[in-house]
């Protein structure tokens, strides 16, 4: 009997970017953006603001072209410990004596 043959979507497995970025990085970098043209209104803020934009889009798009899940990758990272100390457990002897 010949395996059956399922397609996998492309879009189930294909990570979430958003203008070739994470998206998560992404809407952060947009609220800033616009905190920067909208609530500060001046010239200066402004530029900042534009500068800030497309500066950020170009690292966030390096970022994504590296790794797609870089953010969350690294953001499980630094919840792990630095060290784990080795413990001994009961069950630790009974296979060492081959039982």
């Amino acid at each position: 009997m010949a395996l059956q043959r399922m397609p996998i979507h492309r879009a189930l497995n294909r990570a979430d970017l958003m203008m070739g970025c994470e998206r998560t990085p992404f809407l952060v970098l947009a609220v800033l953006t616009a905190m920067f043209l909208v609530v500060m209104m001046t010239w200066a803020t402004t530029v900042a603001g534009i500068l800030l934009w497309f500066s950020g889009l170009w690292a966030l798009r390096a970022m994504a072209k590296a790794d797609p899940w870089l953010t969350t990758v690294y953001q499980r990272h630094i919840r792990y410990q630095a060290y784990y100390p080795a413990r001994s457990t009961p069950f630790a002897a009974s296979w060492s004596k081959g039982q």
